[in-house]
């Protein structure tokens, strides 16, 4: 292929979508899809299809749920997330965990950024393609629109901590199934109890309805305060906020953004009873 051929089929590709490499050599997944489903036989459900790359022999740090039905990999993620004692643990069990489909696709796992201990936690959604690539949550456009926000009240990446719902990017910054989600979640519950945050900022609707249980659009729920549930010991007080990258799609909101931040601020400058 000459210069200006493989130019225009590069051009073709960023037209369709593709942001990234994944791998230097292609791969035919269609070809490997084919092959692991004529060795399972016609009959195995479709989450079975997919090849475990951990041996049957693992150990339990290992053990991950790869290719077991969502359920499994829910259970499976547990049990890893409740034996973490720590967050370098659970960054560990996270990096070896084979139960959400997202890996395979993803760069990189993207487990947290800031200062685990501070008083607040922000938790979005998932990855986006700067995030996958960097290896840190909220880099890019949305990332430097939230460092903004969080520098109007004094704060900044050295006094909050960050991470997300899910911490592989989907493909295309497509939002999770509810499968990668529910494989996700006791991941993000065990890192919330570990970094012990005194309040919890969900940014966007999912993030919301994932930790909170709140149904219904950000627009409405935003601005509200919640009691998240955690695990073991005393509720959180959760904040509902809209995500960064809606703001950057809708400007015109950054005015409610704005008054959500400052709430933010007179909680932690009032104590417990500020968002009552």
């Amino acid at each position: 292929m000459g210069a200006t051929d493989a130019a225009e089929a590069l051009r073709w590709w960023v037209r369709a979508g593709v942001e990234a490499t994944l791998d230097e050599t292609p791969h035919d997944r269609f070809a490997e899809s084919s092959g692991a489903e004529q060795r399972l036989g016609p009959n195995a459900p479709g989450s079975a299809r997919e090849p475990s790359t951990a041996p049957e022999t693992a150990s339990p740090a290992r053990q991950s749920g790869g290719g077991k039905p969502p359920e499994a990999a829910e259970i499976a993620a547990r049990a890893l997330a409740e034996a973490a004692t720590d967050l370098e643990t659970l960054r560990s069990v996270m990096a070896d965990f084979d139960g959400c489909a997202l890996k395979r696709t993803a760069t990189q796992l993207v487990f947290a950024d800031g200062v685990p201990g501070s008083k607040v936690m922000f938790v979005g959604e998932a990855p986006g393609g700067d995030e996958d690539r960097i290896g840190r949550p909220f880099v890019g456009r949305a990332g430097q629109l939230l460092d903004r926000m969080l520098g109007a009240v004094g704060l900044d990446r050295r006094s909050v901590y960050i991470a997300n719902v899910v911490p592989w990017r989907p493909p295309g910054n497509r939002t999770p199934t509810l499968q990668e989600t529910q494989a996700c979640l006791p991941f993000i519950r065990r890192q919330i109890d570990l970094a012990d945050p005194e309040i919890l900022v969900c940014l966007g609707g999912s993030a919301v309805q994932t930790l909170l249980g709140v149904q219904g659009g950000i627009t409405r729920v935003r601005g509200s305060w919640f009691d998240y549930k955690r695990d073991s010991g005393p509720p959180i007080r959760a904040l509902a906020m809209f995500h960064p990258a809606y703001l950057l799609r809708q400007p015109a909101q950054k005015r409610l953004a704005w008054a959500d931040m400052r709430a933010l601020a007179a909680a932690l400058k009032t104590g417990p009873s500020s968002q009552r």
